[in-house]
């Protein structure tokens, strides 16, 4: 059967990160060009487009579970599969039942490109590149939410850290160049979105490769002062930085900006220097503790993630214990937990020290109520502060959500009248879902 080019229907899911969110729409505007309606994941559609993740192994497992839904819906569809697990086990996504193209890192971009060749013959055909030759940059952003875009500046990484397989997805570490940064910033704010999340698979990096060559010809300070002058964005937010390259000068900016918001998210991984140095982490623990520091001291609302991964080979309890303890006396908001999966063609994979799965999930469940305990003092200290919240547009159960600049969740009834509207409120208590509810709510000061 072949499927003609004159399918009106697509539609797309993504698994992971910011990132692949940006890219998806990206690819998604290049099929509205050809003439194609997007339809959402749950719908009837001519053809699926998965964007796969492959940092966890959960992400893996989803894979085969969104296929089998795609078929239950429209069971001559056809299926497309891009993104990390892509490119990192082609075959092994095209031996999944239903699977008909899948595309690596370099042709995923060029996805249109395939659409006079859609057939669906076994074997499921196969387009990816070695990944030395994702060395150009393709620039994204996604606007499917009316209140935010997750903006693309910079892919790939040169770091060689053991777990994980991010650089022979993605490649080597290159950026948009900052005129093309500007512009889609510009092109986000004509649309009325009103807050801008940076995004990247090693931001702080920005500016290695903006020209096609390994110098920087701008960095990551000279991307947040440009973006900051951007007319039309309310809200900028940094998503995730690598401590060694978060630097007291792009702290100091951020804390005076007119855009940048309070809220940073900071990996960690482990809170052990011995693990760190194992792990081939381009820092240690003092340095971490001091971005910490230097942040609260300028900002003292500041909202701080941190990303942690437990498991590690040769953690042991003395080495968990450090992390957790570490992490407890820590001024920081909130824990994203990893468990630690084995990973292909990574030198942590044949590590000695394996760590038991079942205590694996222990300290991760450990992890995560520390977490819980974390973002309960942070929301507690915000109580009785006047903070601007950015409503989003759905109807939860009767209320709206938003978020202040500093990252606290927060409700209240619903009112259509408020979505997508800045707004000054008090933050009054915390509601029995975790959530704070807010005092001053008045859409028609909007």
């Amino acid at each position: 059967m072949l499927v003609e080019t004159d399918t009106k229907s697509v539609a797309f899911y993504t698994l992971g990160c910011k990132l692949n969110f940006s890219e998806t729409s990206t690819i998604a505007r290049s099929f509205a060009q050809e003439g194609f309606d997007r339809v959402e994941f749950d719908q009837t559609a001519d053809i699926y487009v998965i964007n796969t993740c492959s940092v966890t192994e959960n992400a893996d497992k989803r894979f085969k579970s969104i296929v089998k839904k795609a078929h239950q819906l429209n069971e001559d569809a056809f299926v497309i599969a891009v993104g990390c697990y892509a490119q990192l086990k082609p075959e092994e996504l095209a031996a999944v039942q239903g699977v008909d193209l899948v595309l690596g890192a370099t042709e995923k971009f060029k996805i249109t490109d395939y659409l006079n060749q859609l057939s669906k013959e076994l074997p499921a055909q196969i387009h990816s590149c070695e990944i030395d030759e994702a060395d150009f940059y393709v620039g994204s952003y996604s606007n499917g939410d009316r209140t935010r875009a997750f903006l693309k500046v910079q892919d790939g990484c040169d770091y060689k850290c053991t777990y994980c397989t991010i650089p022979l997805a993605r490649g080597i570490s290159r950026s948009d160049t900052l005129e093309n940064v500007m512009e889609n910033a510009r092109q986000i704010s004509e649309q009325g979105i009103k807050e801008i999340v940076l995004t990247g698979v090693n931001i702080g990096d920005y500016g290695k490769g903006e020209f096609g060559n390994k110098r920087h010809q701008h960095t990551f300070l000279d991307l947040v002062h440009a973006l900051d002058r951007v007319q039309g964005i309310e809200r900028l937010r940094i998503s995730s930085i690598e401590p060694n390259l978060l630097k007291n000068e792009t702290i100091d900016f951020v804390s005076g900006a007119n855009a940048f918001v309070p809220h940073f998210h900071i990996p960690l991984q482990v809170g052990n220097n011995e693990l760190l140095g194992k792990m081939r982490r381009r820092y240690n623990r003092e340095l971490y503790t001091d971005r910490v520091e230097r942040i609260k001291s300028t900002m003292p609302d500041c909202c701080i993630g941190v990303d942690v991964i437990v498991g590690f080979p040769g953690e042991t309890d003395d080495h968990f214990l450090d992390t957790y303890n570490y992490l407890s006396d820590l001024d920081i908001s909130y824990l994203h937990v990893f468990t630690y999966s084995e990973r292909d063609n990574t030198p942590a994979a044949t590590m000695e020290g394996a760590v038991p799965l079942k205590v694996r999930k222990k300290r991760s469940k450990m992890l995560r109520g520390l977490s819980a305990k974390k973002r309960r003092a942070f929301y507690e200290s915000q109580l009785g502060k006047q903070k601007t919240v950015l409503w989003e547009a759905e109807n939860k159960e009767g209320f709206i959500q938003g978020f202040t600049e500093n990252y606290v969740k927060v409700k209240t009834y619903w009112d259509p009248a408020l979505v997508n509207t800045l707004q000054d409120v008090t933050l009054d208590r915390i509601d029995e879902d975790g959530l704070v509810r807010v005092k001053n709510v008045d859409s028609a000061s909007n």
